[in-house]
This record gives C-alpha cells, sequence and structure tokens, in this order.
C-alpha cells in the first residue's frame, strides 16, 4: 500500500482507508461476523486509515473496530471518528463544550483508548465555523489527552475553506468523479496549510462501482432507499447528490475509457490523481470487497485523455446538479 503523509501530523496513511459507516449501519444488514471478517480483510490488505462515527449504527462501528483491533493485538492502525451528529436537534447552539466532551468521552469508552487519534465535527452547522469557541473546546481537549488531533467533515467547499482559520488538521470532504468542485480552490489552500484531505463518498453510494442499474432495489435500511430525496440528511450523501438516472447514464459513458480495470478501480485512481488527497476512504460491507478497494492503490496513473473524458462527461451531465450546490 503506498502512503502519503496525512498534513502535518507525522503521520503516514495508506492511499485507501476503510469508510466504516457501512458496517454500522444505514446500508442494510451486516452481520457482526462478517463486519469484522470485512475490518481484517481491510487490515491485512494495508489499509492502516480507518474512518467511523459515534452514530454509525449508535456506537457500533466503533465497537467494531475496537473488537478487531484488540483481536489483532494493537495493529499501528489510526482511527478517525466524528461527534456532533448525535445532537437533537442538530443545531448550532447544541455544540457546546460539555456536548463535544461527553460525545468524545463515549468514543473513548466504545473504542477503549486513553486518546482519541483524530475527532471531527460530524457536518456541523454552517454557523459552527463561525464559532471559534467551539474550536477553543477542542483544543482544551487536546491539551487534556482526550484526543490527538481534530479536523472536520464537511458538506460544502466554503465550510472547507472556512474551517481553515482554525487549527484542524483535516478536512473530510465528498470528492470524486461526480463532484470535482474541493479540487479547483480548496485542495491549493489545504496543501499551502497542511491540511490532510479525506476524500469520502468516493464511489458515489456506488454509482461509480458501475454495478448499479435502473432497477436496481436497496432495502428499506439502506440510505439509498430512504434518503433519495434528503429526507433523512443531505442529499449529497447519497449518490453525491446526483439524480441516479443520470449518474447511470454518466457511468455508461465512462465505461468507453476505463479500459481493463474495473469501474470502482478507475473511480478510486482517479481521485488519488491528485496530489493533495491525502487518503481516500470507500466503504466495504464485505472481505471481497474491502480486498478490491485496497488494490486500487497498484493501479498506474491514469492517462490525459482519461481524465479528459472525465472531465468532460462532469461537465456535461453532473455539473448542473451539484457544482454550485456543494
Amino acid at each position: 500500500m503506498n502512503k502519503r503523509s496525512f498534513g502535518r501530523t507525522g503521520w503516514q496513511a495508506g492511499e485507501i482507508g476503510f469508510g466504516a459507516w457501512a458496517i454500522g449501519g444505514s446500508w442494510g444488514n451486516v452481520s457482526e461476523q462478517d463486519a469484522e471478517a470485512t475490518l481484517h480483510a481491510a487490515l491485512d490488505s494495508g489499509v492502516n486509515f480507518l474512518d467511523t462515527a459515534d452514530v454509525y449504527g449508535a456506537g457500533r462501528s466503533e465497537r467494531l473496530i475496537s473488537r478487531v483491533l484488540k483481536q489483532r493485538g494493537g495493529s499501528d492502525v489510526i482511527v478517525a471518528t466524528k461527534a456532533g451528529r448525535g445532537l437533537t436537534p442538530h443545531v448550532a447552539e447544541g455544540y457546546t463544550a460539555e456536548a463535544l466532551t461527553r460525545f468524545v468521552e463515549a468514543s473513548l469508552d466504545r473504542l477503549q483508548t486513553d486518546s482519541l487519534d483524530l475527532v471531527q465535527l460530524h457536518c456541523p452547522p454552517t454557523e459552527i465555523y463561525y464559532r471559534p469557541e467551539v474550536f477553543e473546546a477542542l483544543n482544551r481537549m487536546v491539551q487534556a489527552g482526550k484526543l490527538k488531533h481534530y479536523g472536520v467533515s464537511v458538506e460544502k467547499v466554503e465550510e472547507a475553506i472556512k474551517a481553515l482559520e482554525y487549527p484542524i488538521v483535516s478536512v473530510q470532504i465528498i470528492y470524486n468523479i461526480f463532484r470535482q468542485r474541493p479540487a479547483e480552490l480548496f485542495f491549493k489552500l489545504a496543501q499551502e496549510r497542511q491540511v490532510a484531505v479525506i476524500a469520502r463518498v468516493p464511489l458515489a453510494s456506488g454509482l461509480l462501482t458501475g454495478k448499479l442499474r435502473a432497477d436496481s432495489q436497496f432495502a428499506a435500511d439502506d440510505h439509498r432507499a430512504f434518503n433519495r430525496n434528503g429526507e433523512a440528511f443531505d442529499i449529497g450523501e447519497t449518490f453525491s447528490g446526483v439524480p441516479f438516472d443520470v449518474g447511470l447514464q454518466a457511468v455508461e459513458e465512462l465505461r468507453a475509457v476505463v479500459g481493463d480495470v474495473s469501474m470502482a478501480h478507475f473511480a478510486l485512481r482517479w481521485i488519488l490523481m491528485h496530489e493533495a488527497v491525502s487518503v481516500v476512504i470507500p466503504g466495504a460491507r464485505n472481505p471481497e470487497q474491502a480486498v478490491s478497494n485496497a488494490r486500487a492503490a497498484e493501479l498506474p496513473v491514469l492517462s490525459a485523455e482519461q481524465m479528459d473524458t472525465a472531465k468532460f462527461i462532469y461537465d456535461r451531465l453532473i455539473r448542473p446538479y451539484v457544482h454550485q450546490r456543494w
């Protein structure tokens, strides 16, 4: 597994990480046994960066990670979690020092550690980026040893840019063939400030695997069924905010330049073509998917024709739906 510097932390993260939302919940049923086997497969494949959140399966994802790492004897793995979405209602006023401390201590307990590697504010309301007291509370938790570093997970490019005003070490943002705007300005600013970039939703909720069809069915507890129109959370988290039929058309046009690799590998390699990206975090629901995702790091660089075609398809089909929205 090729590794990249994770901002100014001194960490070296494998280019392909593991997004642990799917093993927590909201992606259909994944048994405890399958979830553990999937984590083991990812780690055996060289993955050393796991991204989770306290709300993934109401703590299930964190507990699974803790259990697997304990089974492996404390592997040298970076575990990034998130906090904030557990607020009800999820409003800026709820981001108090007391609430954040409560979330962090609960994650410490579930992950069975004395200090969290990385805590990310979990797509907070935009107003949070204008409240320095929230980041001061995180600073105090670093000083107290409850966490080593903190960052943010954002919905919008504007939020990512505003977050750079604070001493964060990372920004997690949706970046894929269907969401290309972060590369226009934000990536340059992040590099200048030595802030790591975590690329999430890299396969556009499965669209960019090339395996979905117009008649694909999803379980009732899969967000691709219950959040198609943003009913539960930001619509951009499901299929990257792209209408399902439009995404399918774009994938079919991409096939002409993918070559002899899978669509998923092509999509992951496309993300890694930008040097500002520190780690990509595809999810997996079984060991085969985890192993396949990790192998994308072995692919050679994409050609100028492949990159130009991906840009052309984005500009013509996808841009009108997503570019200025996020």
